[in-house]
């Protein structure tokens, strides 16, 4: 089999200097808060996902994959520059109205792309900011800087993220279907006078209400975070989203069939508020929570079957993954904790989003490329801080010149040819971890140890925290006190990598 693959790789390599038109199209479909147990094909029995199950059983499904942090914006950060995200202040939860958190002169993702000659795409999610400064974005014109001036030649996104105002689409830096006549004000100050929120009007809450928080401004009978006033033509419809969203990723596809394409499809189903659309209420017995995983599972499949129609399917990788890890309650009274039962979002590990416990940052990860792939199961060590670097090498661009980058190329182990990886990823939950094939390292840190609101197990601790993930993968055994070498060890990879950022050009 290796020589086959072997074989595959070569004649694909080959194919892709031969001419700039089969270079392979790229489609990056990022799910929020999607755990490493929310997909049948990692074990979930009461939720199915038929069309993520294909890319996997054709594709090569990691079991031991990273995100960079256990939180959206840092993830996000680190995925478009190939740095981490806790070397730079401000890359935390972004505001609503957030200025945007990766400048225009930085080397991104996309940027990688235009230069191996694609056309790039964001649609979906963005959570990374917009405009030059916090609060001070002209919501009615066009919103400068945005994805366009770090390397996006279309985009279609959110706003900020569906928990947050304003709740509206904006396509190439402007606000979709806005009436100039009603113009739209933000604010995560103070309210603007006359405009019900959640907390004082909770007879307005029509289809859900919070749990905690969530409870300023009201879009579409949901209150946020934030405070909204104007803009009424331009609100979206929360059970809309993934349709609208779904429909530009595929006429993006379309448009651009006849020419190598990069795809950034960020999904909002599963974060909060969870709000399905009516074909998808009832799929399964969780409530919303489970019915968006089935509606993002659809998504995916819209997807597949666009690439199928235009014919260009096998010269396509698809790279299927998530933000950070799972989180059930996260601020609206949606009964995913009552109905949760037997599922495990967050499969054999402990924590969740916010923690820096494995499951905060373990999550699905999937790579399908057609049938240039052998199929498996890849216990190889990965983490999405690589992908800008791998993604240079399969486009033939050189990034020797870029700085700032702690991306490395990890092409084989994407591609399932090395089953190793990595010999260690850094994460961030609050702390810096250090996971390796074995161990599992985190700082001390005098943050709190779980979080009541969301009921997650945080990881913080004021000693250090080791543990033998060879069989103790749930964390449970701290075993710093009787491995002083291996701590040493770990502590060591830390000082390293932190002393990399000492003089950036950043």
């Amino acid at each position: 089999m290796r020589i086959i693959f072997t074989f595959l790789l070569g004649l694909a390599t080959i194919v892709l200097s031969a001419q700039n038109t089969t270079k392979p199209n790229i489609v990056l479909i990022y799910a929020d808060d999607i755990g490493i147990g929310d997909f049948s094909c990692y074990g979930a029995i009461a939720v199915k996902t038929p069309n993520t199950d294909r890319l996997a059983k054709e594709g090569i499904q990691f079991m031991n994959a990273h995100s960079v942090a256990s939180t959206c914006t840092p993830s996000r950060y680190s995925l478009f520059t190939g740095e981490y995200a806790w070397r730079r202040k401000g890359t935390g939860i972004a505001a609503g109205d957030a200025g945007m958190i990766i400048k225009p002169h930085r080397y991104t993702l996309a940027k990688m792309f235009k230069q191996a000659g694609y056309v790039t795409a964001a649609v979906g999610k963005w959570h990374l900011g917009l405009g030059e400064e916090t609060g001070k974005q002209d919501w009615n014109g066009l919103i400068t800087p945005g994805p366009k001036e770090i390397g996006f030649d279309y985009s279609y996104i959110m706003a900020a993220t569906g928990d947050r105002v304003p709740c509206v689409y904006v396509e190439n830096q402007r606000v979709v279907n806005l009436d100039p006549k009603d113009s739209i004000q933000v604010s995560y100050v103070k309210n603007f006078p006359g405009e019900p929120t959640g907390k004082d009007n909770p007879e307005l809450l029509t289809k859900l209400k919070p749990s905690h928080g969530h409870d300023m401004s009201i879009v579409n009978g949901i209150s946020r975070i934030g405070y909204m006033k104007g803009g009424k033509s331009a609100l979206w419809e929360d059970e809309s989203i993934a349709d609208s969203i779904t429909t530009h990723a595929v006429q993006f596809i379309e448009q651009n069939k006849s020419k190598p394409f990069f795809l950034y499809f960020g999904t909002n189903d599963i974060h909060v508020p969870r709000y399905p659309h009516p074909r998808f209420v009832g799929k399964t017995d969780m409530g919303p929570r489970g019915d968006a995983i089935v509606q993002f599972d659809y998504s995916v499949g819209e997807v597949i079957k666009a690439l199928e129609r235009c014919g260009i399917r096998e010269n396509t990788i698809i790279i299927l993954t998530s933000d950070n890890g799972p989180v059930v309650d996260d601020g609206y009274q949606d009964e995913a904790v009552q109905r949760l039962k037997n599922h495990k979002p967050w499969g054999p590990y402990r924590g969740g989003k916010y923690s820096n416990f494995e499951a905060g940052t373990r999550v699905p990860f999937i790579v399908n490329w057609g049938n240039k792939l052998i199929p498996q199961k890849s216990e190889a060590l990965v983490s999405q801080i690589d992908m800008l670097a791998s993604m240079a090498r399969l486009t033939g661009v050189d990034i020797s010149s870029v700085k700032e980058l702690d991306s490395e190329d990890q092409l084989d182990a994407w591609l399932g040819r090395d089953r190793k990886g990595r010999e260690y990823v850094i994460g961030f939950g609050g702390s810096l971890t250090v996971l390796t094939h074995d161990w599992k390292y985190i700082e001390p840190n005098k943050g709190r140890v779980y979080n009541p609101l969301t009921n997650t197990e945080l990881g913080n601790n004021s000693v250090e925290q080791l543990y033998d993930m060879r069989k103790d993968r749930g964390e449970y055994d701290n075993v710093a006190e009787e491995n002083k070498i291996i701590v040493g060890m770990m502590k060591e990879i830390l000082r390293k990598e932190k002393a990399k950022g000492v003089g950036m050009d950043l």
